[in-house]
């Protein structure tokens, strides 16, 4: 029974999703040129999947997001815990990150075209500074959080700094990184639309806009679903896989 309800309670919200989607579809309130059906949309989404291109653009888009994901998180890790561990480098970076984290990355575009072309490179550029941002400020909160108690104590006990490294902050700033890393990824798919402006013929924000063009609105659809599928999916990826490296810690709080 208790798996039966969480179940029931994870399908519900779907349920009255699509119950109002198609209530307000079929009601004549909104023109049924400008909203399809959840049946219409699924129908044309089967055919895009068997007879089309959706396949395919379902996979560069998952392969250049989790290209500048990785490259963003790899260089945010480091910074983050720089920025949050040690004053002088936070006084030193804080301004500069600020700044550029507030810029929308599609105000880059035309930078970007210049300096890096229209290829891939473009597109994935977009998505790493994206990420970036996103992680290094999860970073940053994360590990200035760590008390300093901790490596005194390990210092106190004889620990040499590599020890306190792997043993100490390692572990405990891991939760933060999985975090950042999860963060990033929703700010990437976020942005994924916006990095495909820059002349992608492939991928689902490809898709978006050719459809927007010739106003095609149930393709519309399904290129927003298929992100939102394929986002939810990797997030629940990263939240199994969080739960199973942080396990230590409730074990630690059951003591």
């Amino acid at each position: 029974m208790p798996r039966l309800r969480h179940l029931g309670l994870l399908l519900l919200p779907w349920f009255l999703l699509i119950a109002l989607w198609h209530g307000v579809a079929t009601s004549g309130l909104v023109n049924q040129g400008l909203m399809p059906t959840p049946g219409q949309v699924a129908s044309k989404l089967i055919e895009l999947l068997f007879g089309g291109r959706l396949g395919i653009d379902i996979l560069k888009s998952t392969q250049r997001v989790t290209l500048g994901v990785t490259l963003g998180i790899a260089v945010a890790v480091p910074v983050g815990f720089l920025i949050g561990w040690y004053k002088n480098a936070r006084t030193f970076l804080d301004p500069l990150i600020n700044f550029f984290r507030a810029l929308p990355p599609i105000a880059l575009i035309p930078l970007v075209v210049v300096y890096f072309g229209i290829d891939e490179p473009a597109k994935v550029v977009i998505l790493f500074y994206a990420s970036f941002f996103a992680g290094v400020i999860v970073m940053y909160e994360g590990v200035s959080q760590i008390s300093p108690i901790y490596i005194k104590v390990a210092r106190t006990l004889g620990a040499t700094e590599w020890e306190i490294f792997s043993r100490v902050i390692l572990p405990m700033t891991t939760p933060h990184i999985l975090t950042a890393l999860r963060v990033a990824l929703g700010v990437a798919w976020a942005t994924l639309v916006a990095s495909e402006l820059v002349a992608a013929q492939q991928g689902l924000g490809a898709l978006i806009q050719s459809a927007g063009s010739f106003f095609q609105i149930d393709v519309i659809y399904v290129g927003i679903v298929c992100i939102g599928v394929v986002a939810m999916s990797m997030d629940m990826g990263l939240r199994s896989v969080t739960r199973r490296m942080v396990r230590w810690q409730e074990r630690v709080e059951v003591q």
